[in-house]
C-alpha cells in the first residue's frame, strides 16, 4: 500500500470501513506479494460474501499471516 494512489488509499478506507460495518469486524487479508490495486479488488470482491463465507475466507486469510509469521521466526533461529 506505500506505493498506491490517493484514490486506491480512499478506496481501501471506505471499503475497510463498509466491511466492518457489514461483518462487525476488521478487514484482514494476507498482504504479502499483493499490490495495493489487488488488495483493493479483492476486498471488494470479499464485500459481496455472506457471512459464512467471509468467516471461512477470513480463517484462510489468517492461516496464512500465521504462516508467514512462523516461517520467519524459524528461519531466523537457524
Amino acid at each position: 500500500m506505500s506505493g498506491a494512489s490517493d484514490e486506491v488509499r480512499a478506496a481501501m478506507a471506505e471499503g475497510n470501513a463498509e466491511y466492518e460495518r457489514r461483518f462487525g469486524h476488521v478487514y484482514l487479508v494476507c498482504a504479502a506479494g499483493r499490490s495495493a490495486d489487488e488488495l483493493l479488488a479483492v476486498l471488494r470482491d470479499r464485500l459481496g460474501t455472506t457471512a459464512a463465507e467471509e468467516a471461512r475466507r477470513t480463517r484462510t486469510e489468517l492461516a496464512a499471516v500465521n504462516r508467514l509469521r512462523l516461517t520467519g521466526l524459524i528461519v531466523q533461529d537457524r
